[in-house]
């Protein structure tokens, strides 16, 4: 602690800069430990901090080039305090940050060699908006933080525009450089904070931010990275961002192909980049569901995408629970014996009954004919699983074997009387399937059965 503010007692004074730059080294280390950052998380020295990372109110250009290292040290440091400290993110409000990293992002315009500036400033920005809803607001209403944080995207794909909403698309163009990618990333994440909730779209100018902004995450996703892995990373960040833009504004993703374009079309239109989002989706999907081999434990049971989200399916958050049936159910191609495959009847009751689909058949939405995806291990097991918890479990013996005709009939008749009570003292409700797949008291489900099978005989 006297170390931290030793260092902070140096900096507020006029040293030379290696000085200012090995003293900001040291404090970043030592920031990452949130034992230490007491003496940090003051006004006093977060002014200091902000005062070296160009972040005070004085209009000050970024002319010397000397200065950069510093500027970005300080950038780091403040990355990781706010990151650490919940006192440095109410100070951060305070000391109204957020505009004063907007502005610094205005200076980095058309300038070189602050691609490092430019990218820590945009990671704080992501930071604040993260962790305090009140900068997410400020950002989104007061600082015109869509706008600044577009820009900055824009900037760092460098896009050149043919039309209003269609980007250049150059195949011969290089990959983007490591400084490009990363600057790129943690622009799409602070938007993606940012744009947060924003469903409804109700003025004009707001659908034109949207849909500019939807044609340069098209941009985006035609664009590679230096290496696959950055390239997996900035597409995936993309797509996140576009399931914040309305709807209403998406269709920017498609345009009219020219007739030299030889990229996959439909109608006349160029499709590449819902192809890419198809890929990428694939990749994922492909993870979730494989082809089912081994049924030896229950579907909720092990460390897969697929056992998580089946875990999911009985969530005590309702929301949370039914997002992820819903999801596999999809995956499933909506097909209820296919979803009771991967999941067991148990984990599914609860969508099904839902949808009413409890006795079987498929949703309301078409999908492409169904393939044989039943694999020779799962085929062999098929007659001994377990439907209800959907695994294998070896043939238990019947208890009933033992019993005389009596034995059997004395057992069932006490079953049906525990019921009965049951029922009357209304702990339990029997219930049952309509024919149209929902639930319904029993008596009800049994009189529209015989109901409908009296309306069939009658046709007849």
């Amino acid at each position: 602690m006297k170390l931290c503010e030793g260092i902070l007692n140096i900096l507020e004074k006029d040293t030379k800069t290696s000085c200012q730059v090995a003293c900001l080294e040291a404090l970043r280390i030592l920031s990452r430990d949130k034992k230490v950052l007491v003496p940090v998380t003051t006004k006093r020295n977060m002014q200091i901090l902000m005062r070296l990372a160009k972040l005070d109110t004085v209009e000050d250009p970024l002319e010397r080039v000397s200065e950069f290292p510093v500027i970005v040290e300080a950038l780091k440091c403040l990355c990781n305090i706010i990151f650490n400290s919940a006192v440095a993110q109410k100070l951060s409000l305070e000391l109204n940050l957020a505009a004063m990293l907007c502005n610094l992002l205005e200076k980095c315009k058309d300038r070189q060699f602050v691609d490092d500036i430019k990218c820590f400033d945009l990671r704080l920005l992501f930071l604040l908006s993260l962790l305090h809803t009140d900068i997410r607001s400020q950002l989104r209403q007061e600082l015109q933080g869509v706008q600044v944080l577009t820009q900055a995207l824009e900037s760092s794909l460098s896009v050149r525009w043919t039309e209003e909403y269609k980007a250049v698309e150059d195949r011969d163009r290089p990959p983007l450089s490591l400084q490009e990618t990363d600057c790129a990333i943690e622009a799409l994440k602070a938007l993606f904070n940012v744009t947060l909730d924003s469903w409804n779209v109700h003025s004009k100018s707001e659908s034109h931010q949207f849909r500019y902004m939807a044609a340069i995450l098209r941009h985006c996703l035609l664009t590679t990275g230096p290496t696959e892995d950055k390239t997996e990373e900035l597409h995936s960040n993309a797509i996140n961002l576009l399931s914040n833009v309305p709807v209403s504004c998406l269709d920017v993703l498609i345009s009219p192909s020219s007739q030299e374009e030889t990229d996959i079309k439909y109608n006349g239109m160029n499709m590449r980049a819902i192809q890419i989002l198809l890929d990428f989706m694939e990749k994922r999907i492909d993870k979730v569901l494989p082809p089912l081999r081994d049924v030896s434990n229950r579907p909720e049971v092990g460390t897969t995408v697929r056992n998580k989200l089946v875990r999911l399916m009985t969530h005590v958050d309702l929301g949370v629970k039914q997002i992820a049936a819903e999801f596999l159910f999809v995956l499933c191609k909506e097909r209820v014996d296919s979803l009771l495959k991967y999941t067991g009847y148990g984990n599914a009751a609860g969508l099904l009954a839902a949808r009413g689909l409890l006795a079987g058949g498929r949703g309301d939405h078409w999908y492409s004919d169904d393939e044989d995806t039943d694999t020779e291990e799962y085929k062999s097991a098929k007659p001994n699983i377990n439907l209800i918890t959907g695994h294998l479990e070896e043939p238990m013996p019947n208890p009933m074997d033992e019993m005389t005709e009596e034995q059997k009939e004395y057992e069932a008749m006490k079953l049906v009387n525990m019921f009965d009570k049951l029922s009357r003292d209304e702990l339990i409700k029997p219930m049952g399937v309509r024919p149209d797949g929902t639930m319904a008291p029993l008596e009800e489900a049994v009189s529209q059965y015989h109901t409908n099978k009296q309306d069939s005989s009658d046709s007849d």
